[in-house]
């Protein structure tokens, strides 16, 4: 099997539903896709979305660095050393981390459609479903709740609140969830870095009895001495996400005294599943769980980040909601969402349906 045919384009997705996190306002939803044709009849599809914020890098920025002609080194490429051509993706493209994503998710999506399984079934899967989190992003009390009530009407068991703003109004906002929901609904939150040590304190002994699972990156990158110092109970429910780009700050977080008791791995920081991988043994290794989360993203990355996230011992949460709300895709099926739960259908690769 050989590549004749690799094409790059710029996709707005657009968003049904803008929100606001901590640093940012998203109201539109521009994706770099891949599209890999094969002499055997085959389609391979890869996205990428970057988010600057993380790790500087704008799609534009991407686009200058993955195109379709420097796609062109692909054509003629076989198969036959998968592992080899995935480490030439890694050095033809070390100039943007979101490109050599999707042009990774492309070759896995190819290669397992070629072996004939799923794409998780070539990975090794260790987990059938599990339920994904639903973000609310930061509004007011009143359109929290509206927001919370239509996910709970929809079966979602898992709210992820965007705090980070106001600790005030972040605190009003928990306890309201509680009060409507009672302990039925999961809450986990992503302040975004929007605390400071003191803060993030005061925010675990106020919510001290709304059973908060997960907090994801209360203090800002570059702060991890100060995460060093929190206490083990509040350490343990703690995710590193803009701290952990990829495979090199895992092994550093990891170190005694650890910063947190869940790596958050998003392929669309860490260059891809290959080194998604390399993180989620390091966790592993180091008994630091895994949460599972995005940008927003084509149906294609998502999908690719499930089988990843299915593929993986330690996966205790995944936050892969970033298709939900998008107005169109490229592309659909991949998985199956009902009541909130994420499956993967035995379909070879992604088991995508172009739309195109």
């Amino acid at each position: 099997m050989k590549i004749t045919k690799a094409t790059v384009t710029e996709e707005n997705l657009e968003i049904t539903r803008p929100y606001t996190i901590a640093f940012k306002t998203v109201s539109s939803v521009e994706n770099g896709i891949i599209r890999l044709t094969t002499d055997t009849g085959l389609t391979g599809y890869g996205a990428f979305n970057p988010c600057y914020e993380v790790i500087g890098e704008h799609l534009e920025d991407a686009l200058t660095v993955c195109n379709n002609e420097s796609l062109e080194w692909l054509l003629g490429k076989d198969f036959n050393d998968f592992d080899d051509l995935i480490r030439q993706v890694q050095l033809q493209y070390a100039g943007s981390i979101s490109g050599r994503t999707g042009i990774e998710i492309a070759l896995y999506d190819l290669y397992a459609q070629h072996l004939g399984l799923p794409l998780v079934k070539v990975l090794g899967q260790q987990i059938d479903s599990m339920p994904t989190s639903i973000t609310i992003g930061i509004k007011n009390v009143a359109e929290t709740l509206q927001e919370a009530d239509e996910y709970v009407g929809r079966k979602f068991r898992i709210l992820k609140i965007k705090l980070g703003i106001s600790l005030e109004e972040d605190l009003e906002r928990l306890i309201k969830l509680r009060e409507r929901f009672g302990y039925d609904i999961r809450l986990i939150i992503d302040a975004n870095q929007g605390y400071d040590f003191e803060q993030l304190g005061e925010f675990c002994k106020k919510t001290a009895g709304l059973n908060i699972e997960l907090i994801e990156q209360p203090l800002a990158a570059g702060k991890e001495h100060e995460m060093r110092m929190l206490r083990p109970e509040i350490k343990k429910l703690v995710a590193a996400d803009e701290s952990l780009i990829g495979p090199e700050e895992a092994a550093t977080l990891s170190r005694e005294p650890g910063i947190c008791g869940f790596f958050n791995i998003k392929l669309m920081k860490c260059a891809g599943i290959c080194r998604a991988l390399q993180i989620a043994d390091t966790g592993l290794k180091n008994q630091i769980d895994l949460m599972w989360g995005c940008n927003d993203e084509s149906i294609v990355s998502i999908t690719a980040a499930l089988h990843t996230a299915f593929s993986c011992t330690n996966t205790r949460f995944i936050d892969l909601d970033g298709s939900l709300d998008l107005a169109r895709d490229v592309v659909r099926s991949g998985f199956i969402l009902k009541d909130g739960i994420m499956t993967i259908p035995e379909r070879p690769g992604l088991g995508l349906v172009p739309l195109d």
